[in-house]
């Protein structure tokens, strides 16, 4: 029984085999675990940790999600960084962490704001995409997100409750190129 054992620990080829068994095609985790590891590599090779400013977190991540297609995705989050003109690395904004669920007739989109009031945001929708917009001094975020189809930013509802923003777009038909230029949101 020991043997088994051991020789299903060498046949093991990533991280996520025992987790995932069955489910779906392991080669593409694999592959995205792969990305990872060269991103974390490449990220920190090049950020010198004595620069980042003192007192300001500094939050990256990955969400992994398998996708309608069964395919999974990996989406990025957290800060932004950027040189300021004294050559520091200035982490302001951070990317928050979202979800987009296609639907027949709908997209929804959720997005993570914690720590915001709900007039601090500024939303704004187009057919093709979304934008979340958060500048105060305690909390910066940013996030463009393109929308699997195409959308019809007037009948977008938005709420925001114990820092979860939800929106709902109904879906449309395509229209000629050049019609609509976004919509600003209220949000409930």
């Amino acid at each position: 029984m020991e043997e088994h054992g051991d020789e299903k620990r060498r046949k093991r080829r990533g991280p996520f085999d025992d987790i995932f068994d069955g489910l779906f095609d392991n080669r593409e985790f694999e592959k995205m675990f792969e990305e990872m590891q060269k991103y974390f590599a490449d990220a920190f090779s090049g950020i010198d940790l004595g620069k980042i400013q003192p007192g300001k977190p500094f939050v990256h991540g990955f969400s992994l999600k398998v996708g309608p297609d069964g395919k999974p995705r990996m989406e990025e989050f957290g800060n932004r960084t950027r040189t300021a003109p004294t050559g520091e690395i200035e982490l302001d904004e951070r990317e928050p962490l979202t979800d987009i669920i296609e639907g027949d007739k709908e997209v929804s989109v959720t997005v993570e704001l914690p720590g915001v009031e709900r007039s601090d945001i500024d939303l704004k929708v187009t057919e093709d995409g979304i934008e979340i917009k958060v500048d105060t001094p305690q909390r910066k975020y940013r996030k463009r997100l393109p929308m699997p189809c195409e959308v019809n930013p007037k009948t977008t509802k938005a709420t925001y409750k114990n820092g979860i923003l939800d929106v709902v777009i109904q879906r449309k038909e395509p229209k000629k190129k050049g019609e609509g230029e976004g919509f600003r949101v209220n949000i409930e």
